[in-house]
């Protein structure tokens, strides 16, 4: 008899629940409800993601995982209620808040040991040594031509105008298919930059290739140099360089954002909306990365200012991207203690 009541009791329960999850399934309509297609590594944000009409649910494919504190280059979404995260476009590496501090109390020592003069007032001329990683002949293996790296330059010495000026040293050519597709923080990567980096901390290695993983380039900051010197420099998507075939990605500007990182400055969106963010008072503070060019984006609205997307530091598309801020180049300017001839 008391098991048969037990058997009972599971019944109505299992009942009871079948009739609340019919309820809430009833509440979901076909216009409630978007499944989104697999999402393009380089395409959106959670917050660009809830412009795309009435958009409660938001399943992501496999390849996206639930986001972590810090903002990372490589960061997946979750659902609309997670907190902001991004999608690839740079994979250079978020620092942590104790590296910002400690490289913030660094370069303050650093600048008392050095005199004014030799802080990087007015233009800085930066060698440029440009290594070119084929799979073979001709462009569509990623041989790009002199002309196309020539047009690189002159993008880098308009954006940096006033700051620094970048000279060709060397180009050199590759043909390597292990290289061709090297990522960050892979063996390739540390072969390939130990056998072909030039110069001192003072001189830029650009490396192109054709790397995978959604990624536009990535960068080393130049505190990292010290303990790494052979791994320092940029990688970039040869078909980011001008006329290249990373459309909106092709005008030149991968190479300038991560140039930045390589100069010491962080992603507009580092910290997202808190007062330190990315160290720059003169960057409104920023959520998530800007995709397109979303004119008049307002991310964090408890804080002064709109989006920088037109900042270089930004992920807008090329021909969105067009400034630095007074306070970044005056932060590049402090970093170059670290590259002191």
């Amino acid at each position: 008899m008391k098991k048969s009541r037990n058997v009972i009791i599971i019944f109505s329960l299992l009942l009871a629940i079948i009739i609340v999850m019919q309820a809430v399934s009833a509440q979901i309509t076909s216009t409630d409800l978007k499944i989104l297609p697999e999402i393009d590594n380089n395409a959106l944000s959670i917050i660009d993601l809830l412009n795309i009409g009435d958009v409660n649910i938001i399943t992501a494919n496999d390849n996206y995982e639930a986001p972590s504190v810090n903002l990372k280059c490589d960061a997946k979404i979750d659902t609309v209620f997670a907190a902001e995260t991004i999608i690839n476009k740079c994979g250079t590496k978020t620092p942590t808040d104790d590296e910002i501090e400690s490289v913030r109390l660094e370069v303050a020592q650093r600048k008392a040991l050095i005199s004014q003069e030799a802080q990087g007032a007015g233009s800085v001329n930066i060698p440029v040594y440009f290594h070119v990683i084929n799979n073979g002949v001709g462009i569509e293996n990623g041989d790009i031509p002199d002309s196309q790296i020539m047009d690189q330059m002159d993008v880098l010495n308009n954006a940096y105008s006033g700051t620094y000026t970048f000279s060709i040293k060397l180009t050199d050519r590759t043909t390597n298919p292990v290289w061709y597709s090297a990522g960050p923080g892979t063996r390739a990567e540390k072969i390939m930059k130990t056998a072909l980096r030039k110069g001192g901390a003072d001189a830029l290695n650009i490396y192109t290739n054709n790397m995978s993983g959604g990624l536009l380039g990535w960068a080393t900051f130049p505190w990292d140099y010290k303990k790494k010197p052979n791994m320092d420099g940029v990688v970039i998507l040869y078909s980011s360089l001008p006329g290249g075939e990373a459309v909106p990605y092709n005008l030149g500007d991968t190479a300038t954002h991560e140039i930045g990182h390589w100069l010491g400055l962080l992603h507009t969106f580092q910290g997202g909306c808190t007062q330190r963010n990315d160290e720059i008072t003169d960057t409104p503070a920023e959520r998530s990365p800007a995709f397109g060019c979303p004119e008049g984006r307002d991310s964090c609205l408890r804080f002064p200012g709109k989006d920088p997307i037109h900042n270089f530091m930004d992920y807008s598309d090329d021909a969105c991207m067009v400034e630095f801020t007074p306070g970044q180049e005056s932060r590049m300017t402090e970093m170059w203690v670290y590259r002191q001839p």
